[in-house]
């Protein structure tokens, strides 16, 4: 525990500031806020008196760029491996066995997202983009010690758009005071007019969608065939002209997004090196957020992240929900990442702390450990090195 109006000290055998040098050895000075006031190295620290010492590595608070809390509750409810559209499916399905138990049904909803929270702040997770297409989060939000912003998320296939609209505004006023955007759902669930709505909203708003994430979105619009266009035909819902007309899923979309909005592309499973060329040319502050976990347990297939890496883009990490993840734990997001695609541990702490930071637009707090923020501090234990192992654990300390 902190003492007001004291500063305490905190060591540990590598101290990642994601905005400088891993310091070995290296001291950081909080004070009883969570402020930052000095880092040290080894050498400079070494007169300094009750520093606490961590085996391991102190790092920036995380952020978790995509998030759906209120799917807590379907832990364990979805097969695994299945594809984007059967998990849809499976969405639906536990949707309509519910009706009839609304009320116990809404106090395990509620139980499970405050634990799902208490577990993502006790992990370290300082700040969650978090999508909701119902007001179920809110209380939790509002009593919560991270830093949520709600996208509250747009869908209607072919139907008119204003109505959906509408009900998004209303969302929006039910959500106040916490902040919230409205945004669209995926390519496929969204038509033109609707974007074009969503993108006429204020210039700093933060928008997100999910991109690219199964094949058969792919297949939707090049050819108008696949699993999402039976999908679609099984629910009644007609394909759109700019489905099945040579262009990719992204292509239809990028297009109407508002260039002075911050754009976050999530999952990005089957994006090519042609896609991201056309989208960084298109956007001018584009962020790419990635899933692993989720990847893994949907369609069983991460993306292409040393493609991602070597086109230098702003990558951000996010857990999904748990309906498609076993926890939200940024680090598990992390070990994936590193054992499957070798990427330094300072890299990785690049796109699980600043860069998601920077797409919330958070960064002057959190993010890293600079002097004057208050971006939390996390010790991951059990490294070799400066690598994860399968037993590292993130646990916060601030």
């Amino acid at each position: 525990m902190l003492i007001c109006g004291m500063i305490s000290y905190y060591s540990a055998s590598k101290v990642f500031s994601v905005s400088g040098p891993v310091l070995e050895n290296g001291v950081v000075a909080v004070d009883a806020q969570g402020k930052i006031i000095q880092l040290y190295t080894a050498q400079q620290a070494a007169d300094l008196k009750d520093v606490q010492y961590f085996e391991g590595a102190l790092v920036p608070g995380f952020v978790n760029i995509h998030c759906h809390l209120e799917l807590s509750h379907l832990k364990d409810k979805i097969a695994k491996h299945t594809g984007l559209v059967n998990f849809i499916k499976g969405i639906l399905a536990t949707r309509q066995n519910s009706i009839g138990q609304e009320e116990l049904h809404q106090q395990a909803v509620l139980e499970a997202m405050r634990l799902a929270d208490e577990k993502m702040f006790v992990k370290g997770i300082v700040a969650v983009g978090d999508i909701s297409n119902t007001l179920d989060s809110k209380p939790i939000k509002l009593q919560s010690k991270i830093h949520y912003h709600t996208f509250i998320e747009l869908l209607g296939f072919n139907r008119p758009a204003e109505p959906i609209w509408t009900k998004g505004l209303n969302l929006q006023q039910e959500f106040k005071p916490l902040p919230t955007t409205l945004v669209p759902h995926a390519p496929y669930s969204v038509n033109a007019e609707l974007l074009s709505l969503i993108a006429n909203q204020e210039p700093t708003s933060k928008i997100s969608i999910h991109n690219q994430e199964t094949l058969a979105e792919q297949t939707l619009f090049t050819d108008g065939k696949g699993e999402f266009a039976d999908f679609l035909a099984s629910m009644g819902i007609s394909l759109r002209p700019e489905q099945g007309n040579r262009e990719n899923s992204l292509a239809y979309h990028l297009p109407y997004a508002n260039k002075k909005n911050p754009l976050l592309l999530v999952h990005n499973t089957f994006t090519s090196a042609q896609d991201i060329d056309y989208a960084q040319a298109m956007h001018p502050e584009l962020y790419w957020g990635l899933c692993p976990a989720a990847n893994l347990y949907i369609e069983n297939k991460l993306p292409d992240v040393n493609l991602m890496r070597s086109k230098k883009i702003n990558i951000c990490v996010g857990t999904d929900s748990l309906a498609s993840n076993a926890d939200l734990d940024i680090l598990a997001e992390l070990k994936l990442l590193q054992s499957n695609f070798d990427i330094p541990l300072a890299e990785l702490l690049q796109w699980a702390c600043i860069n998601g930071a920077k797409f919330l637009g958070l960064n002057a707090q959190l993010g890293s450990l600079e002097i004057g923020k208050c971006p939390g501090l996390v010790w991951i234990n059990n490294l070799a090195g400066e690598n994860l192992t399968e037993s590292s654990e993130s646990i916060r300390i601030i």
